[in-house]
């Protein structure tokens, strides 16, 4: 998939954890973000990360565990 900065995106299935886009990143439970939740890709990492700003906080997600989200 193309994943561009700013692009909408949800979770295709839960994670066992999230991992926080902090300076020093944490690791978080994953029921703060829901699979029906939308976020905003909000950076590109090496190794196919984004950066995704969700209601709950901006996580570091692989990018083959997102879908798009139509408009």
């Amino acid at each position: 998939m193309n994943f561009s900065i700013g692009k909408k995106v949800s979770l295709q299935f839960p994670l066992p954890y999230l991992k926080t886009a902090d300076e020093i990143s944490m690791l978080r439970p994953p029921d703060l973000v829901s699979l029906d939740e939308v976020g905003v890709i909000i950076g590109l990492r090496p190794k196919n990360l984004l950066e995704v700003r969700f209601r709950r906080g901006d996580f570091l997600i692989p990018s083959e565990r997102l879908n798009i989200v139509d408009e």
